[in-house]
């Protein structure tokens, strides 16, 4: 192995930079996203609730770095982002977003309820806490057949002061199920400050109560989420144990496009996005001289070219028969359905 001068062997190095402009490349493809949906949610292009994740990429890129492909990951509604992460196409997802058969959930789903069976995507859940009794149930179901496999779910601090909340962490630690539970702490459930929802703002400690190991990392940091993601589902998948990992992060927009945001300081959020994951990790790369400003530019394009690409494919994409729209909806005995 070839080593240069003084450092560590150029093998090593490529892989290191591959990886890391490999995650850069993710977290925008996320935020170019999101705010694409935004203007299209302008246009009445995408009708309905729309909940964006800009500010919280390093959560959804660094978690999935630790997850193998036969695992499952539950979402909230707030599940764009981590749909993007672990392989949906995008193309899928905006055909979604558009409410056309081309999408994973044919149009049926739309923002809030993305779902992709073959890749044990189980949502994109509306109740908030709904996905963890779920994530729960489907760890247990992987234990008891013998499945070396991990369920993440994912959830915000609002779900932290659900009912649902309280009993999953419980039936978890009662039953050892494999799931790893990521907590992304932004600061707010919906309008309301975790200070006046939560009488211990800590929420890891809540894990502390049933027994379950847990961490607090840096959410605004995909590298440190990566890290502590890899030592968590370690965890989970030799031990067939609960983790509970706290992710502290910030969104950048409001709780949703509905959300004239009266109850955040414009100075909080410009504090918050000064530590904007994409630009922090886009510094590092370039201060190692891992990315040119060609090929940040070339990146920037493709990334650009995938979204365009995403639209013209949402936009030429069927809505559904209005003959077929209780297909689905109801079971019919007998016809195959």
């Amino acid at each position: 192995m070839k080593k240069k001068s003084g450092g560590k062997p150029e093998s090593i190095q490529s892989d290191t930079s591959q990886h890391l402009i490999e995650l850069l490349r993710q977290m925008l493809r996320i935020r170019r996203f999101e705010d694409k949906c935004a203007e299209l949610y302008s246009a009445a292009k995408i009708r309905g609730f729309l909940h964006l994740y800009n500010g919280e990429e390093a959560i959804a890129v660094g978690v999935m770095q630790a997850m193998q492909p036969d695992d499952a990951i539950v979402a909230t509604y707030r599940e764009h982002g981590q749909a993007l992460a672990w392989g949906i196409p995008m193309k899928t997802v905006m055909a979604e977003m558009y409410g056309k058969q081309g999408g994973c959930c044919r149009g049926r789903g739309g923002s809030m309820h993305l779902f992709d069976k073959e890749r044990r995507f189980y949502g994109g859940n509306a109740i908030v806490g709904g996905g963890l009794p779920l994530a729960v149930g489907l760890a247990l179901a992987d234990k008891k057949l013998g499945r070396n496999r991990v369920t993440c779910c994912f959830f915000g601090d609002g779900a932290a002061a659900e009912g649902e909340f309280h009993e999953a962490l419980n039936l978890a630690a009662l039953w050892q199920v494999p799931v790893l539970f990521v907590c992304e702490n932004n600061q707010y459930a919906m309008g309301t400050a975790l200070k006046y929802s939560h009488s211990n703002p800590n929420l890891a400690e809540k894990a502390d109560n049933y027994g379950i190991a847990n961490a607090t990392v840096d959410g605004m940091d995909v590298l440190a989420v990566e890290a502590a993601a890899h030592k968590a589902v370690d965890i989970v998948r030799t031990e067939v144990k609960p983790f509970f990992l706290e992710c502290i992060t910030y969104r950048f927009r409001a709780h949703s496009m509905f959300d004239p945001e009266f109850y955040r300081e414009k100075a909080e959020v410009e504090q918050w996005r000064e530590r904007c994951p994409i630009n922090t990790l886009f510094k590092t790369i370039q201060e190692k001289g891992w990315l040119s400003d060609t090929e940040w530019n070339q990146l920037n394009q493709e990334v650009d070219s995938e979204i365009a690409a995403a639209i013209a494919y949402a936009e030429t994409c069927l809505w559904e028969p209005v003959e077929d729209l209780t297909r689905f909806v109801y079971s019919e005995r007998g016809a195959g359905v």
